[in-house]
């Protein structure tokens, strides 16, 4: 298989004329063939005067089955959505809670996975942020969910989910997992991992406008799990706009039931956008990409001295500077037109396919007493 072209595809990302950025896990870069893909369907509407909108739902299928592909699932299990909190929250708010259930999630874990559930508490619900040594001791008979982001935002950690999935699944627990600080720098094969559920906002790693997001849900957990926005999409025949549907709505049995009213097309034509430049890529090789950078950035860390790196082979570095405040080098990073950001003590780097050797060399050099 050839190499690709790195120079070629780093030259699609305008903003890196001037910015050395180490800051994708905060927000991802825009290629010009996303732009572009959002101002061709604005120029679309206009041309046709959205007289043949219904076809744009054609066109968003098209993305479904791309969005499958990219974690190895089918087109059915896909939703569209316009954040990572909604199908969580579609989640948490469609489970069954009795006093004594208990949702498990770990250490510095992102808000996301906190808030929704520690309000559970109300109704009896327990909710214990644990160690990953003492993870599956904390998954007890009472465990009804468990809430993790495919990489910790803060640390870099990367739990290793192809023994947590099926661990889960064996044991009917729900699987809740946010691909957001991940999915486009690593792969995630659904079939492995077993989610329930698995949601990404595509703003971070895969390099889209915010609101360009999706979810995936198992069939297992569509036969139980009932949507909660209800709109004139939610009937089986809503393409039948001549005739629609009155009353109670016959669901499909898709993930598609999940997305209610009409969907955020511009969002989606950057999401189809950036997803077709990801499989043409190959998401392995990005995957290989992003891992030898980090490696080459976390050997020259350390020709700056005592600088600790909190977790290897993830795409978020933790750089941890004795004595430092992380928050007081960003300035002076940012004096030299590099980005970055600080999380709980630590630099927090983050690496895609479209940096290269040059921006680590700056970094090094800038960094340097």
């Amino acid at each position: 298989m050839p190499t690709p072209n790195w120079p070629l595809i780093r030259s699609r990302y305008p903003a890196l004329q001037n910015w050395t950025y180490f800051n994708t896990a905060t927000y991802g870069l825009l290629a010009t063939t996303t732009t572009e893909a959002v101002n061709n369907h604005f120029q679309h509407r206009d041309a046709l005067a959205c007289s043949d909108f219904l076809n744009w739902f054609d066109d968003i299928d098209r993305t479904r089955a791309k969005a499958a592909q990219l974690i190895h699932a089918q087109p059915e299990d896909i939703a569209f959505t316009t954040n990572a909190a909604t199908p969580l929250s579609l989640l948490l708010g469609g489970i069954h809670w009795k006093p004594g259930d208990r949702i498990v999630t770990l250490t510095n874990e992102f808000p996301n996975q906190i808030y929704y559930a520690a309000l559970l508490k109300e109704k009896g619900v327990e909710l214990i942020e644990a160690e990953w040594p003492q993870f599956f001791d904390a998954v007890t008979p009472n465990t009804r969910a468990v809430l993790m982001s495919q990489v910790s935002y803060s640390t870099g950690f990367r739990p290793p989910l192809d023994q947590i999935g099926p661990y889960l699944k064996e044991r009917n627990i729900v699987f809740y997992l946010d691909a957001t600080q991940a999915l486009g720098a690593l792969t995630c094969n659904v079939q492995q991992v077993q989610p329930s559920m698995l949601a990404v906002h595509g703003y971070k790693w895969l390099l889209c406008p915010n609101g360009s997001a999706f979810f995936y849900v198992s069939p297992e957990l569509r036969q139980s799990l009932h949507p909660n926005t209800i709109g004139w999409r939610s009937h089986e025949d809503w393409k039948n706009v001549n005739r629609l549907h009155h009353g109670a709505p016959v669901f499909k049995d898709s993930a598609e039931k999940y997305e209610g009213g009409m969907p955020p097309f511009p969002a989606i034509c950057a999401l189809d956008a950036a997803l077709t430049d990801f499989l043409e890529i190959g998401p392995e090789k990005i995957e290989r990409r992003v891992l030898e950078l980090t490696a080459l950035l976390h050997e020259r860390l350390h020709e700056i001295g005592r600088v600790t790196i909190l977790h290897k082979h993830s795409p978020i570095t933790a750089a941890h500077f004795p004595n430092t405040d992380p928050a007081t080098l960003l300035p002076r990073l940012k004096e030299h037109k590099i980005l970055a950001s600080a999380r709980h003590g630590c630099l927090r780097l983050a690496l895609h396919f479209y940096n290269n050797e040059a921006d680590i060399d700056h970094l090094i050099t800038t960094l340097q007493p």
